[in-house]
């Protein structure tokens, strides 16, 4: 199956919208690695079928705020409801990316009790995105790995956003998430945002310990990934081909 999440916005009063899904199915112990939106297994109509489930469920107990419903969807194009995030999800910014929406005033604006700025649901996408969770972990083994940042540096470039707070000379705590930052890509077309990625990743440099990043550029690099062949087993299957990412 796919991870597939709906974002949704409300006010509490009856009125809720969606801005399309976010496809999660790439992860590791059940925890999200990369992230895209949309995502390659859904049609318009499917889009608009999932979205009104999840519209659906945050009237049905008066929601207020933004939040995700979460789904499984199955090769036959049936999904199944898994939960309800009430909050930001990490990759809030691929869904943002593709909307224009920024969701963290929208939530901010929706707490305080404001009039919402969204209109309606999003059904036609803006492109597309891709964002990779960049984690203080061996690439191989993943398992975590703090220490001492010794020098960091982002890429940029058109269509790349970067969200950390980390630094040359911050020390990678052992008590806390690994994550390290998020990399994030947006594209007219898919391949224009996994290009993209490619490059932002290539010029991304955190040394002193080790990340995932080598692993993101063997899932962007994987022929299944460039196809949109995914489910929630594909990082196993990856892990146990152990492909290398192209010279």
């Amino acid at each position: 199956p796919r991870h597939i999440e709906i974002q949704v916005l409300a006010d509490g009063k009856g009125n809720a919208v969606h801005l399309g899904e976010r496809d999660c199915s790439l992860q590791r112990r059940h925890q999200k690695v990369l992230e895209e939106a949309p995502s390659a297994a859904i049609d318009p109509e499917l889009r608009n079928k999932m979205g009104q489930s999840a519209v659906d469920v945050a009237k049905s107990c008066q929601y207020s705020g933004a939040g995700t419903v979460e789904f499984l969807l199955d090769s036959g194009g049936h999904y199944y409801f898994l939960e309800m995030d009430t909050r930001l999800q990490v990759e809030h910014p691929v869904t943002e990316m593709i909307t224009g929406y920024d969701l963290v005033v929208e939530q901010i604006r929706l707490a305080a009790g404001e009039q919402a700025s969204f209109q309606a649901a999003c059904t036609q996408p803006r492109g597309h995105a891709i964002e990779c969770r960049i984690n203080a972990e061996d690439p191989e083994t993943l398992a975590p790995w703090p220490g001492l940042i010794s020098e960091y540096h982002p890429p940029g470039g058109t269509g790349i956003r970067v969200d950390s707070g980390i630094y040359g000379g911050w020390k990678v705590p052992s008590e806390y998430d690994s994550l390290l930052a998020k990399v994030i890509s947006h594209g007219r077309t898919r391949e224009e945002a996994i290009a993209r990625m490619r490059r932002a990743l290539d010029e991304m440099i955190v040394t002193g310990i080790r990340t995932n990043v080598d692993l993101h550029r063997r899932i962007l690099a994987h022929p299944d990934f460039v196809a949109g062949r995914l489910s929630t087993r594909f990082l196993e299957r990856l892990r146990s081909q152990r492909t290398s990412p192209p010279a």
